[in-house]
């Protein structure tokens, strides 16, 4: 199993990794409670299917025939799944929550364990936007970083223009082989062509969705130390990166703009709210430059060790919890500590309502109803 040293998956371990978290209801999140629970895959998706009835539906489990379905189409197309734990799997990226227990990637991995800077900002970029972020990458590139963004219109596809020479990531919001926009395919072959990488988590074969593109945008600031915003309006999505960065402890530095442009009123804001002004490449460097050698806080790996965990939990522990659960985000150890019911049994209940698809988390370990 994956671990501390590095140690890759076997062929039947992938498999096992894929199903789960290709299963209906099973996020990374909870991919990480089943394995810390029950110490491998295989033991979770026979686990899995008694959990959601107890928590008050029956979930699909991803066929074993599904698994090596994608396993292959990886393969044919020179992609590789890299699990949580190995040693190509992003450093940085291995610690934030809801870190993606498997990554598809396609190019060279070793540009994974660089340090790496996220440049975003707007798809309706001006002339002058994209020709600084360019100017950004080039610069940041040069100092021996590698420029993470999303293959998006404007900012995200002049960064990667920038940072071919160097080293440059572009992470899909769908499947590998569903590059969007399609307009972008001659800069994403050149991408690759140049040495760097394609990432994703999402299946192959999937389509992009509205909802798919934050969970993209996460990945870009978790590879990053820090995140650059060039132009965003105030509903920009780049904002949304800007804000995974703060969650994620990553530094977030926003380049000014004229405050009569929309385009600059979402970057204009970071910087009142304490995001690190950009007025040249400088300033991103200083500020990066004592993180460079460092290690990321927070979460790592799955624990494969497997933990205490009940077979079951009693009907009047189970009505308690769900009782001091809401809309309202609260810890688990608030509720722990609300009920006065053991943690283990705490846990196996809300993993329970996670795979009933009656559950949602958010950062901070804070999880709440959904509806």
């Amino acid at each position: 199993m994956s671990g501390p040293g590095g140690v890759r998956l076997s062929d039947g371990q992938r498999l096992a990794w894929l199903r789960l978290i290709r299963s209906e209801n099973v996020g990374p999140a909870t991919f990480r409670e089943l394995i810390n629970h029950f110490g491998s895959a295989s033991a979770a998706l026979e686990a899995v299917p008694e959990l959601a009835k107890r928590g008050g539906r029956r979930i699909r489990i991803a066929p074993a025939a599904d698994a090596e379905r994608e396993l292959r189409a990886a393969t044919a197309m020179g992609a590789s799944l890299v699990a949580l734990g190995e040693p190509d799997y992003p450093p940085w990226l291995r610690h934030i929550d809801g870190a993606p227990p498997l990554i598809a990637v396609r190019g060279d991995p070793a540009i994974l364990i660089r340090p790496m800077v996220g440049i975003v900002g707007s798809r309706n970029a001006s002339v002058a936007g994209r020709k600084y972020a360019m100017q950004l990458a080039a610069s940041l590139g040069g100092h021996g970083y590698a420029i993470a963004s999303g293959l998006a219109r404007g900012i995200d596809a002049a960064a990667h223009e920038a940072a071919l020479a160097s080293g440059t990531v572009a992470v899909f919001a769908g499947g590998l082989d569903r590059l969007y926009p399609p307009e972008n395919e001659s800069l994403a072959a050149r991408i690759l062509e140049a040495g760097g990488t394609h990432v994703s988590e999402m299946p192959f074969g999937w389509e992009p969705r509205a909802r798919d593109f934050p969970r993209r945008n996460r990945i870009v600031s978790g590879l990053s130390l820090g995140v650059v915003i060039v132009e965003a309006a105030l509903q920009s999505g780049s904002l949304i990166t800007a804000r995974l960065a703060t969650e994620q402890g990553r530094l977030v530095f926003a380049v000014p703009g004229h405050p009569l442009d929309p385009r600059a009123s979402g970057t204009n804001r970071l910087i009142r709210d304490g995001a690190h002004i950009v007025t040249g490449p400088e300033d991103i460097l200083d500020q990066l430059s004592p993180m460079r050698d460092g290690t990321p806080e927070g979460a790592s790996e799955p624990d494969t060790s497997g933990g205490a965990f009940p077979e079951d939990a009693g009907d009047d522990d189970r009505s308690r919890i769900v009782a001091a659960l809401g809309p309202t985000p609260v810890t688990i150890d608030e509720i722990i500590r609300f009920t006065g019911i053991r943690a283990p049994v705490v846990h196996l209940v809300l993993l329970e309502l996670d795979l009933a698809g009656r559950l949602e988390r958010h950062p901070g370990q804070r999880v709440s109803l959904t509806g």
